[in-house]
């Protein structure tokens, strides 16, 4: 994204606020269902999310411990740290905004999970979750991705 002239927004927290102990925790699976947008400003809805691409991130883990997960938490440093953490793989990136339809040629950034994130967690299979609204002024924030 640096390349491109784009700002990551895990890189927003950590410039501004990494003095105060930011820790970034990145997620990822191999299938399931998630709530989602197919593009900014869209009503979110469950979508389905494929198996994951040979060879990323996520079918890697997948292969490793399927039917599992696991939180995988860096040290700089540490010994018993994983040393792929390092290794360049394709990451599935879901968030408010995700087209499955994409599968195949997009929703995937080469990443380096340990320059990326602190921690990383790997669920083998997600289920979409029904967010909680609150009801406008009562004073709390609105959790919908929608911020509406």
């Amino acid at each position: 994204m640096a390349d491109a002239g784009m700002v990551n927004v895990g890189q927003l927290p950590r410039e501004r606020h990494a003095a105060e102990g930011v820790v970034l925790v990145g997620f990822g699976s191999h299938e399931g269902t998630v709530i989602a947008a197919q593009q900014w400003g869209m009503p979110p809805e469950t979508m389905e999310v494929p198996p994951a691409r040979d060879g990323s991130v996520e079918d890697l883990l997948h292969r490793a411990l399927p039917g599992g997960s696991a939180l995988f938490v860096w040290e700089d440093g540490g010994e018993a740290a994983p040393a792929w953490r390092r290794e360049e793989f394709d990451h599935r990136a879901i968030g408010v905004v995700y087209r499955p339809q994409a599968e195949r040629w997009g929703n995937y950034v080469p990443t380096v999970l340990a320059d990326r994130y602190d921690a990383f967690l790997y669920l083998d299979r997600t289920r979409a979750l029904t967010p909680h609204r609150y009801e406008h002024g009562t004073g709390e924030e609105e959790t919908y991705p929608t911020g509406q």
